[in-house]
């Protein structure tokens, strides 16, 4: 019989003109304003410039969004004498910080909605909260698993769209409240359809308990079917919000694809999407950057945690035609530290934007200063240990911080010989001095369990083996 060690595994729970909506699905709220059956066409129109603002992976960086606002505020003054502004988001917009945990993320959609977001794609870390309440998962057949999820988008006053999770006793798509595979707006006289798509990771990369039930279709066959009803109603304009990502380096080179990652999933995707299917795609999930035309398609990622945001700029002749495609390098709202981190937003210098000096917007500082004061004392909770140095995490290499888990984790259960913890589940150094709470799950932000698992030595190697020879998160 073979030898088994006993492995401790801890699972990671691991991104102007306003917008009239016109969803088809029954499910969007009343507040969607249909066009009519028939819409007279003006005698003459002039060109327009539709700018579309992407961001994505904010996971709950909320004291960012003041000044996002004031960004946007510019453009669409910019806008305000020749188009308009489309703002999408590339989902998990919710996990990652106490002030957004507390809330189940309800903060994060209260500001979305100040900002007037068209719609947002839905990441894996959505589904992350599980029920409604302090539950990371259903304790009895009546907690709905995806109830925190199901909240944020009934209150929500754009659509989250989402076309390839399929609920397995239907064999068809999810028909959740506000939740629809794509949305037809009208900006500036243009429409644009916006379709969401999820990563086909999604199942065991948040809570698996969660996601029972449901699972991942292709998205590119998704997205095809989508484009072709919403071209059906008239759309313009093919905007592709999605939680699928790659990372590139060379922004000066929009044309250039060889400095982006063709082994992420963003390329298999556009492998398999015919040309002309969407103009624009708002991505996400990698935590990289992204600002190029890849297949002909303008395609912009911009980090993540609230850093940038992208933009693509769309002339419009009067005919409806697509004439003219600008793609702006990754706009970073403040600037980075010596570790390639966010500068705090007290210490934040913006400048100008738009020939404008950008100012942070008042009514959603009081949605954020709201959800810090309620997340305040938690924070600064001492937990009776002081580090004498900063820990350090690390993504693709080993770190101080991931080998300090393992040890807490063996020390937890001292029935496990061997432990293992991924590096993308690490987010914050620990820095030195007296440790606090609102610090340590800075680090560890996510709902995370133990999962005890038999297994071989033999697998063991081939498991490490293969973490080591392939890019993406580093396991400790």
């Amino acid at each position: 019989m073979k030898s088994a060690l006993l492995l401790c595994v801890w699972l990671l729970v691991a991104c102007s003109h306003p917008a009239t909506p016109v969803n088809d699905h029954p499910s969007v709220p009343q507040t969607s304003v249909p066009l009519p059956a028939s819409v007279p066409s003006p005698a003459k129109r002039e060109a327009v410039t539709l700018s579309i603002v992407g961001t994505n992976d904010l996971h709950g960086a909320l004291e960012r969004l003041p000044l996002l606002a004031g960004f946007v505020a510019n453009l669409r003054a910019a806008r305000a004498a020749d188009g308009g502004v489309l703002l999408v988001d590339g989902g998990d917009m919710f996990q990652g910080t106490l002030e957004s945990n507390l809330a189940e993320g309800a903060d994060v959609v209260r500001a979305y909605n100040a900002l007037g977001y068209a719609a947002v794609a839905v990441g894996n870390h959505e589904f992350d909260y599980g029920p409604e309440g302090p539950a990371a998962t259903a304790a009895t057949r009546d907690d709905d698993p995806r109830g925190a999820l199901k909240a944020r988008a009934r209150e929500a006053k754009f659509p989250f769209v989402v076309s390839n999770i399929i609920d397995t006793a239907t064999g068809a798509r999810i028909a959740w409240t506000n939740m629809p595979a794509k949305a037809l707006v009208e900006v500036a006289g243009i429409k644009v359809g916006i379709i969401g798509a999820s990563t086909e990771s999604t199942p065991y990369t948040t809570m698996p308990a969660n996601f029972v039930g449901l699972k991942m279709a292709p998205p590119a066959p998704a997205i095809v079917e989508q484009a072709k009803a919403l071209r059906a109603q008239g759309a313009q304009v093919i905007v592709a919000t999605m939680h699928i990502g790659s990372s590139c380096k060379d922004f000066e080179h929009p044309d250039d694809a060889s400095s982006c990652d063709k082994t992420e999933e963003l390329f298999a995707l556009l492998a398999a999407l015919p040309r002309g299917t969407v103009d624009v795609i708002v991505a996400g999930h990698t935590h990289a950057v992204i600002a190029h035309r890849l297949d002909g398609i303008a395609v912009i990622e911009s980090a993540a945690s609230g850093r940038a945001f992208g933009r693509v700029d769309l002339r419009i002749s009067p005919d409806g035609r697509v004439t003219d495609v600008h793609i702006d390098k990754p706009h970073l709202m403040c600037a980075l530290d010596s570790r390639g981190n966010p500068v705090p937003v007290a210490a934040c210098a913006p400048g100008d934007y738009e020939g404008k000096p950008v100012v942070t917007d008042p009514e959603i500082q009081k949605i954020v200063d709201a959800a810090l004061a309620r997340a305040g004392e938690r924070r600064k909770e001492k937990l009776g240990v002081s580090l004498t140095q900063t820990v350090t995490r690390a993504h693709t290499t080993e770190s101080a911080e991931g080998n300090l888990f393992c040890d807490l984790m063996l020390a937890a259960r001292p029935d496990a010989q061997v432990s293992l913890t991924n590096g993308g589940g690490l987010r914050a150094d620990l820095p030195a001095g007296e440790l606090t709470y609102g610090q340590l799950f800075e680090a560890v932000p996510f709902d995370n369990r133990f999962a005890i698992v038999d297994i071989t030595g033999k697998d063991l190697r081939k498991l490490v083996t293969e973490n080591l020879q392939h890019g993406g998160a580093f396991l400790s």
